[in-house]
């Protein structure tokens, strides 16, 4: 049998299998000696720190000392076990050393902290504040999302309708006033149906656009209508206009007065001699048609006196087809405006024909004396028979006769004949004299709306004879 090269003698098998058993036995006894201690402690260290949250200190100073005794006996109840068992084999204990060793090292530091954080300060440990509390993400992007398909007509409709378009999503631009919520950015759109729509803008330029709150803003990009009343807008350009001083429209003044119906009895006003000047509105009144040169007049009341009261008629709609109903009876709906006691003007909407109304004196079976032009003379005229004078009026004057006097002389007509191939129209008075006597009866060619202002006159003598 060959020696062994080396001069050690090999331990024998029965040697090997009775080593093994009990370095095993060693190494466990040793672990749980270590875990035990490492249990002890940190319960020792959690009481520790309870204590400080109580702010006992008695309980503090009890709980020190105890960590201290724990951390004692530890040490050496690693040296009675490392005196109990034998040295154990190089190789095996080297490689059961090394399996134990990151448990102890895991428990190690707990005990050593507190140990030596007791005898260096004896103080109680500090309570470190926890920090601040953590910001929920900001739905910013610094990075802009791939281009999209444009938006559609109907698209974009459903876009600015309230209540409606929820999850439409597309290129486009979008108009409306910048304000900030929340510390954001968003665009305050009013939609098609006069609804505001709000839109959180995002993009690169999320942090430069509140600087233009309240103003103006034109954005285009991805738009994304995430609910039926708001939704995001990936900001590719943006445009911001100064928002503009809205100028303060002064106060109406109530020197023009509202346009109103006329009450019955203001219309009864209007139409009245020497009543109602200043009376404006909107009624429907009656007259004879008569013109001054070119201009159409409404004669209403008292005609051939001289408190006639006419209304020139303007508006160019009713006054286009009113030279054929020259001399008939109409019924004018528009603006009155009465600037005088006499007249003023009447803004027409329509005009009605009406048929005129019967003369109160027929002419049949009448000896009639007839004057022609302005011819001061002296007539005789049988009672209740008829007297005609005819007179060529001029452009803005008309013929007329004193009030009391015409009642006295029996006037029953004053008649508008407009002359043939524009020649100059004449006025015709017609007299049924009811009272035997002499009459000097004037005529005055006064002003259209204002008869007081006379350029002429003459007068005739009327005996009137049974």
């Amino acid at each position: 049998m060959a020696k062994p090269k080396s001069g050690a003698k090999k331990p024998t098998p029965a040697a090997k299998a009775g080593a093994k058993p009990a370095a095993k036995k060693d190494n466990a006894a040793r672990l749980d000696l270590i875990r035990n201690a490492s249990k002890k402690v940190a319960t020792a260290a959690t009481k520790v720190v309870k204590a400080v949250a109580e702010g006992a200190k008695g309980k503090v100073a009890a709980a020190k000392k105890a960590v201290a005794e724990k951390v004692e006996k530890a040490p050496a109840a690693k040296k009675a076990a490392a005196k109990a068992a034998p040295p154990a084999p190089p190789a095996k204990a080297a490689g059961k050393a090394g399996k134990a060793a990151p448990a102890a090292k895991a428990a190690a530091p707990a005990p050593a902290g507190k140990k030596g954080a007791g005898k260096a300060g004896g103080k109680a440990p500090t309570i470190v504040p926890a920090g601040p509390a953590v910001e929920k993400p900001r739905p910013r992007a610094t990075k802009l999302p791939p281009v999209g398909e444009p938006l559609t007509k109907r698209e974009m409709e459903q876009l600015l309708t309230a209540g409606e378009g929820r999850g439409v999503m597309g290129e486009g631009s979008l108009k409306g006033r910048l304000i900030l919520s929340g510390e954001m950015p968003h665009l305050v759109v009013v939609g098609r149906d006069k609804r505001e729509l709000t839109f959180l803008l995002q993009g690169p330029d999320q942090e430069v656009l509140p600087a233009y709150v309240d103003h103006k803003v034109s954005v285009s990009g991805l738009i994304k209508k995430t609910t039926n009343h708001s939704g995001v807008v990936e900001v590719r350009k943006y445009s911001a206009k100064k928002p503009e001083v809205e100028e303060v429209a002064p106060a109406p003044t109530d020197s023009e007065p509202k346009l109103r119906y006329l009450s019955p009895g203001e219309v009864s006003m209007a139409v009245a001699a020497g009543m109602g000047a200043g009376i404006k509105g909107f009624a429907s009144i009656r007259g004879n048609l008569e013109m001054m040169g070119e201009d159409f007049v409404l004669v209403v009341s008292n005609g051939g006196t001289r408190q006639q009261v006419s209304f020139a008629i303007e508006g160019k709609a009713a006054v286009k087809s009113l030279r054929k109903h020259v001399g008939q009876t109409l019924q004018v709906t528009g603006v009155v405006d009465k600037t005088s006691g006499w007249g003023g003007r009447i803004t027409a909407e329509t005009v009605e024909p009406r048929p005129s109304e019967a003369r109160s004196v027929s002419r049949d079976e009448m000896e009639l004396v007839h004057i022609e032009g302005e011819v001061p003379t002296s007539v005789d005229v049988k009672l209740n028979h008829g007297l005609t004078v005819r007179l060529q009026e001029q452009p803005g004057a008309t013929w007329a006769i004193e009030p009391t006097l015409a009642k006295r002389v029996g006037l029953r007509e004053a008649n508008f004949e407009p002359g043939p191939n524009g020649s100059p129209a004449t006025r015709e008075f017609f007299f049924t004299p009811r009272n035997p006597g002499s009459f000097e009866v004037e005529f005055f060619l006064a002003k259209a709306f204002t008869p007081g202002v006379v350029e002429r006159s003459f007068k005739i003598n009327v005996t009137v004879r049974p």
